[in-house]
């Protein structure tokens, strides 16, 4: 009697042994799932929008219109690879840093020609 319990005790801790394995494998996959959609639904999308901006950014050239912290402008010269001069109505020029220009706008009406 006492040696059947002791076996049947014996293959418990064996399947509980393998069951604690496989859960932790479950378990790596799981965070190995969790991870790949986090890249591909928040870091790669982001990555690809930040390209974007920074081709955006470097094509400007005289007769874009930006928009700079709100502000709507019409860029009338680049002096330098960093600064530009925008236009922001009424003969009122700023000189801004290429990096603070938030977006670039596209003229429907150009883009047709």
């Amino acid at each position: 009697m006492f040696i059947s319990s002791a076996f049947a005790q014996t293959l418990d801790t064996t399947a509980a042994t393998a069951s604690a394995s496989g859960g932790l494998g479950a378990l790596i996959l799981q965070f190995a799932l969790v991870i790949a959609i986090v890249y591909f639904l928040l870091i790669r999308p982001q990555q690809k929008r930040l390209k974007q901006h920074e081709a955006e950014l470097n094509a400007i050239i005289k007769g874009t219109r930006v928009v700079i912290a709100g502000i709507v402008g019409t860029v009338i010269d680049v002096p330098s690879a960093d600064k530009l001069i925008v236009d922001v109505g009424h003969n009122v020029h700023l000189t801004v840093l290429r990096g603070y220009v938030s977006q670039v706008l596209i003229d429907k009406a150009a883009s047709k020609k």
